[in-house]
């Protein structure tokens, strides 16, 4: 701490800055530390991950379309339909050749849990091809 001191008709006046070059000199040395040491901390496994694509659903007459509401109620088209009774309808519809796909409508407020049920309803009978439908982020 740097300190003046001077005398002016017996009353000292004394300096009381804070010096804070040895501050700045620290953080300085610790920033080059954390830039030099943070690349080498930071270990990643090599990844190829997904690119983001966006493709237009392509509305087949056989695709089957299951909409999921806000309080978990599971709609076939227009129908409302039970677990056990969606199972046993896609049992049906599983076995057709070509099998066909199903889209999964599920309402922004639903909980997960209702629309695990539906896939794993579409696991149970033996659906290969299960695809989610959103809606497209809004362009600005």
């Amino acid at each position: 701490m740097a300190m003046q001191a001077s005398s002016s008709e017996g009353e000292e006046d004394f300096n009381n800055t804070i010096n804070t070059t040895p501050m700045v000199d620290v953080m300085l040395v610790l920033l080059i530390i954390f830039m030099i040491t943070v690349p080498v901390i930071t270990q990643t496994i090599p990844l190829e991950l997904p690119k983001e694509r966006n493709l237009p659903t392509i509305t087949k007459p056989e695709n089957i379309v299951l909409a999921v509401d806000r309080d978990g109620g599971v709609y076939w088209g227009t129908e409302r339909v039970e677990n056990e009774a969606l199972v046993e309808r896609l049992k049906l519809v599983a076995v057709q050749e070509p099998q066909p796909e199903v889209h999964i409508r599920g309402d922004l407020e639903v909980r997960y849990e209702s629309v695990g049920r539906v896939v794993v309803a579409c696991q149970r009978a033996g659906i290969f091809k299960v695809g989610f439908i959103t809606e497209p982020p809004a362009r600005q």
